[in-house]
C-alpha cells in the first residue's frame, strides 16, 4: 500500500510540475503582443439574441475545456526550436555528447535527437498557437458583424471596436460596439422580365414568392426567392436558365427605410461569331426519348439494332441484355413530355438504385427535325455493372459469451438475374471462438462454432397482388425483398438451429420519409441442446443450488459427491419434487423454483413465429456529416394471427397448457409497437447535443403467454443504458436476477453532449435512464412486473464519460458509465451509493451510440 501511495505522489509531483512549467498561458506571448481572452458584443447595449454572432469575429479565443485552455498549454509545452537546440548542445558540450554516444551509440544519439523534435513538433501540431490581438484583423470582424446586420435589414449599421487591456499583463479583451439604428422594410415587389414566357410563368406562380411587403428585408429571403423561381423555370421547360440570370435590385434611397425590390430576368446570352447576342428563352419539350443500355465509346461504329416501346427507342448495340419494362420503368420523362429537372434527376436515381449501371449519362440536343429549335432528344447512356462479384471478408469480435472471435464471410453477388435488374445475393459465413466461460467442458481454446447462410433476391418494383402504382408511384423507389436464411451454432448456449425467411416491400415518400412493410417474416428456432440449460444460465443454477443447500438436499439421486446439484438429471428431479410438495419448502423458495423452473421452460422451448410488420421512418439528415437533426421511427409488428386462424380451421392439436402447435412446435402470438425519436443540435463550436427516447411493448395473446426470447427487449450494454452491461438490467427492480435479463417492455431516454478534444479526439458527457418490464404475461415477481405510473421509480438512471477518436469513416468509442440511480438497492441506498470506479463499466463501440 505504501508504494502505492509512494508511486501517486510521485505521479501528482510530475504532473504538477509539467503543468507548472507551462502554466502561464502567455509564456509564448512576445513583448508587446496581448493574447486575446475574449471577445464581446454588444447589439444597441445588449447582448446578441441569436448565439451565432459569437461566431462571427475572425480571431476566437484560444478553445479550451471550459475556461481552461488545454490546447494552448499543450502548444506552450513545445519549444520554439527545439531542432537547433539540440544542434547547440551537441556543439557546446561534446564531452557530453561523447559519453552518450558511448551509453547509447551514435545512430541511437541521432535518433534521440531526432525523436525529439519530432516529439516537439507533434505538440506544436496538436496544440494551438495562441491567438493576439490584431487591430488589423479586429477592424474586418467589425466589418463581418456590419454586413451581418445589413443581410437582415439594418442597413445603416455601425460598428466600432475597442481593445481592453486585462488585469493581467500580455491579455487583452476585444468589445465590439453595434449600432444597427431602424431596419428597412420591403415596401413593393416589381420585376422586369425580357422573355414572355417566363414573364407568364414568374406571373402565375408569384403568389407563393418567399418576399413578402411589409417584411423586414432579409438577404436569405432573397437566396430563397432565387431558388424557387429557378426550379419553377427549369421544372416548366427552360433548360437553359441559370441561377445567376435571376438578379433582384433594391432602392432604398430616399424611401424613408423603405426597399423597393425589383426582379430583373434578362433574355440569355448565346455566342454568335465573335459577338454575344441575347435570345429569348424558350419552354422545351421533349419530342425523342433514346435508350442505349450497353452503351460503350467503342461501339460507335457498330449498327445499332433499335426497338419502339411505350413511345421510347431502345438502341441495343449487343444482344438483349435488360427487358425493356425494366429500362423504360426507370425514365420518368416520355415523347411530348416539357422538359423538367425533377424528372431528370428522378431518373438519375432511380437508374443508381437498380445497382446494374454505371452512373448514367442523360445528355440533351435540339430535334433535327423541329426548325423552331423548343423540342429537344434526351439520350440515356447506360454502362453495365459487372454481373458477378464474389467478395471475402474477416472479422474479429468480442461479446459477453466469448472472449475471441474470427470470422470468415464469403459473398456472391448476381445481377440482373431475370434481366429486369434483379438482384441476387448469396452469402455463406463461419465463425470460431473462444467461449468467455466453457461450461461445455470442452477442452479446446476454439469451443464455439457458428456456420450461416443467406440469400437475398432484391426485385426494383413491388410484387403484391394489387395493383400499387396509384399508391406508390414509382418515384418512391419502390422495391421487394425475398430472403431466406439459416443459421446453426454449436457451443453457444442451447445449441440453436434457426430458420428465416421474409417477403418484405420498401419505398420512399419524400427524400426525408420512407417505409418497409413485411408482409411475411417467419422465423424457427430449435434448441439442440436444452438440457444443457443449467450449464448455461449460471445464475438460475446457483439459485436452485442454494436452496437445495439450504433444504439439507443429501440424497445422490439430486447431487454430488459435494452436494450440488448435478445437471441435468439432479436439477430435474429437484424441481419436479419441490413443485409437488415433497420438500419442506417454505413460500419464498417455492416461488423461486416455480420462476426458475418458468424461466428455464420459456428459453429451452423452441420458438415458430410469423409475424409482419409495418416500419415508417422520418429522418432528416443530409449525409453522414450532419449533426443537426431528427429522426423518428414507428414500427408495429403482429404475429401469429393467420397461423391461428389457419390451425383453428383444421383444428390443429394442442399441448399440455391447451396452446395450439405447428409441426410440433407452439407458435408465438403478440402485438409489438415500438416508437423512437432521436435529436441532434449542432453548435457554431462544432459541439453536439444528441437525445433519444424509445418505448415499447409485446404484449402475448390468444396461443401465448409470453414473448419469445429473440423478440423481447433487453437493457444495458454501450448503446443503450452504459452504467450496466448487456443484458444485466432490470427486469424493474429486481437487479438483475439472470445471466440474460429480458422483458416485454421497455422505456430508455439518453441524452448526450460532445465536444472537441484535440484533433480527432472528441469527448462526451452522457445521461442514460431506463429499464425494462413484465408487463400482460406469466411473469408473478412483483418486482419485475409494471402495474401502475409510480414503478416509473425503478427507472434505473446512469452516467458518466466518454473519449472518442475519430478516423473520419468511423469513430472508436470508450465510455464510462457510473450507476448513479440503482432501483435494485433498498430506498435509502438507490442514489450515488454505487458512483465509484469499482461499480463502473467501461463499454467500447463503434460509431455513436444515437
Amino acid at each position: 500500500m505504501g508504494i502505492k501511495r509512494l508511486h501517486a505522489k510521485i505521479g501528482l509531483i510530475v504532473t504538477l510540475i509539467i503543468f507548472s512549467v507551462s502554466c502561464s498561458t502567455v509564456r509564448r506571448v512576445t513583448d508587446g503582443r496581448k493574447l486575446l481572452l475574449e471577445n464581446n458584443i454588444i447589439v444597441d447595449s445588449l447582448a446578441p439574441d441569436d448565439d451565432r454572432v459569437a461566431n462571427l469575429p475572425i480571431q476566437q479565443p484560444n478553445q479550451g475545456i471550459g475556461f481552461f485552455p488545454l490546447r494552448l498549454h499543450i502548444y506552450n509545452l513545445a519549444r520554439p526550436h527545439r531542432d537547433s537546440i539540440y544542434l547547440k548542445w551537441m556543439q557546446e558540450n561534446p564531452k557530453q555528447l561523447e559519453r552518450r554516444i558511448d551509453l547509447l551509440s551514435e545512430k541511437q544519439t541521432i535518433q534521440l535527437g531526432e525523436g525529439l523534435v519530432a516529439f516537439n513538433q507533434w505538440l506544436k501540431r496538436t496544440g494551438q498557437a495562441p491567438v493576439l490581438v490584431d487591430e488589423r484583423i479586429s477592424k474586418k470582424s467589425s466589418e463581418r458583424l456590419r454586413l451581418w446586420y445589413w443581410n437582415q435589414g439594418w442597413f445603416n449599421t455601425e460598428v466600432d471596436e475597442e481593445t481592453v487591456d486585462a488585469k493581467r499583463e500580455k491579455r487583452a479583451r476585444v468589445n465590439y460596439y453595434v449600432q444597427r439604428h431602424q431596419p428597412y422594410i420591403v415596401d413593393s415587389i416589381n420585376s422586369k422580365i425580357s422573355t414572355p414566357v417566363i414573364d407568364s410563368l414568374y406571373e402565375a406562380h408569384k403568389n407563393i414568392s418567399s418576399l413578402e411587403k411589409g417584411r423586414q428585408y432579409y438577404t436569405g429571403d432573397i437566396n430563397a426567392e432565387r431558388d424557387r423561381l429557378y426550379k419553377l423555370f427549369r421544372n416548366n421547360g427552360a433548360i437553359h436558365m441559370e441561377k445567376e440570370f435571376i438578379k433582384f435590385e433594391g432602392d432604398t434611397v430616399n424611401t424613408d427605410h423603405k426597399a423597393n425590390l425589383t426582379l430583373i430576368i434578362r433574355d440569355r446570352e448565346i455566342e454568335d461569331a465573335d459577338s454575344t447576342v441575347r435570345i429569348p428563352f424558350q419552354l422545351h419539350k421533349i419530342s425523342q426519348v433514346h435508350i442505349l443500355p450497353d452503351y460503350q465509346r467503342e461501339q460507335d461504329s457498330i449498327v445499332p439494332d433499335t426497338v419502339d416501346y411505350k413511345g421510347y427507342k431502345i438502341i441495343r448495340n449487343s444482344k438483349l441484355k435488360y427487358s425493356n419494362r425494366v429500362l423504360t420503368d426507370a425514365v420518368f420523362f416520355e415523347p411530348d413530355f416539357i422538359y423538367r429537372d425533377l424528372d431528370r434527376d428522378r431518373t438519375y436515381k432511380r437508374i443508381t438504385e437498380l445497382n446494374s449501371f454505371l452512373y448514367p449519362s442523360i445528355t440533351y440536343v435540339e430535334d433535327p427535325a423541329d426548325s423552331t429549335g423548343n423540342n429537344l432528344i434526351a439520350n440515356i447512356s447506360l454502362t453495365s455493372k459487372k454481373k458477378y462479384n464474389l467478395v471475402f471478408g474477416t472479422e474479429a469480435s468480442h461479446s459477453n459469451i466469448q472472449t475471441f472471435g474470427v470470422g470468415l464471410n464469403t459473398s456472391f453477388l448476381v445481377r440482373n438475374v431475370f434481366k429486369g435488374s434483379e438482384l441476387l445475393s448469396i452469402t455463406f459465413r463461419g465463425n470460431i471462438g473462444a467461449s468467455s466461460n466453457n461450461a461445455t467442458g470442452d477442452s479446446r481454446f476454439f469451443d464455439l462454432q457458428e456456420l450461416g447462410a443467406d440469400a437475398s433476391l432484391i426485385f426494383p418494383r413491388l410484387f403484391f397482388p394489387l395493383e400499387t402504382d396509384g399508391v406508390i408511384p414509382k418515384y418512391m423507389s419502390p422495391a421487394t425483398n425475398l430472403s431466406l436464411g439459416f443459421v446453426s451454432q454449436t457451443n453457444i448456449g442451447l445449441d440453436r438451429q434457426s430458420v428465416n425467411g421474409a417477403l418484405s416491400y420498401r419505398w420512399q415518400q419524400t427524400p426525408i420519409k420512407s417505409t418497409r412493410f413485411d408482409l411475411i417474416n417467419a422465423q424457427y428456432v430449435r434448441n439442440l441442446d436444452p438440457q444443457d440449460f443449467f450449464n448455461v444460465y449460471r445464475s438460475s443454477y446457483t439459485s436452485l443450488n442454494d436452496i437445495a443447500m439450504d433444504l439439507n438436499i443429501t440424497d445422490p439421486t439430486y447431487v454430488n459427491d459435494e452436494n450440488d446439484l448435478t445437471v441435468p438429471e439432479g436439477t430435474n428431479q429437484f424441481i419436479n419434487d419441490a413443485l409437488q410438495g415433497n420438500f419442506n419448502t417454505n413460500a419464498s423458495q417455492l416461488e423461486d423454483i416455480r420462476n426458475i423452473n418458468e424461466r428455464r421452460d420459456r428459453l429451452v422451448q423452441n420458438n415458430l413465429i410469423i409475424a409482419s410488420s409495418y416500419n415508417w421512418i422520418r429522418n432528416n439528415k443530409q449525409g453522414i456529416y450532419d449533426e443537426d437533426y431528427s429522426r423518428f421511427s414507428v414500427r408495429l409488428e403482429s404475429a401469429g394471427n393467420l397461423i391461428a386462424g389457419v390451425s383453428s380451421l383444421v383444428n390443429a392439436d394442442r399441448n399440455e397448457n391447451g396452446n395450439r402447435r405447428v409441426f410440433g412446435v407452439e407458435f408465438s402470438q403478440y402485438l409489438k409497437p415500438e416508437i423512437e425519436y432521436i435529436k441532434h443540435w449542432e453548435y457554431d463550436n462544432k459541439n453536439v447535443l444528441a437525445i433519444k427516447a424509445l418505448g415499447g411493448i409485446a404484449v402475448p395473446y390468444g396461443n401465448s403467454d409470453n414473448i419469445p426470447f429473440i423478440r423481447s427487449f433487453f437493457a444495458g450494454g454501450p448503446n443503450d443504458n452504459r452504467a450496466w452491461q448487456a443484458y444485466e438490467l432490470g427486469p424493474g427492480s429486481t437487479g438483475g436476477l439472470n445471466d440474460f435479463n429480458v422483458a416485454n417492455m421497455k422505456l430508455a431516454f439518453n441524452a448526450e453532449y460532445r465536444f472537441q478534444l484535440l484533433g480527432a479526439f472528441k469527448g462526451a458527457i452522457f445521461t442514460d435512464i431506463g429499464n425494462i418490464w413484465n408487463v400482460a404475461d406469466s411473469e408473478e415477481d412483483p418486482r419485475a412486473v409494471f402495474n401502475e405510473f409510480q414503478d416509473l421509480e425503478n427507472l434505473a438512471i446512469g452516467s458518466g464519460f466518454g473519449v472518442r477518436y475519430d478516423f473520419g469513416f468511423f469513430v472508436l468509442r470508450f465510455d464510462i458509465g457510473f450507476k448513479t440511480y440503482n432501483p435494485a438497492l433498498s430506498r435509502d441506498r438507490r442514489w450515488f451509493t454505487e458512483y465509484n470506479f469499482a461499480n463502473s463499466v467501461l463499454n467500447v463501440g463503434i460509431n455513436y451510440p444515437f
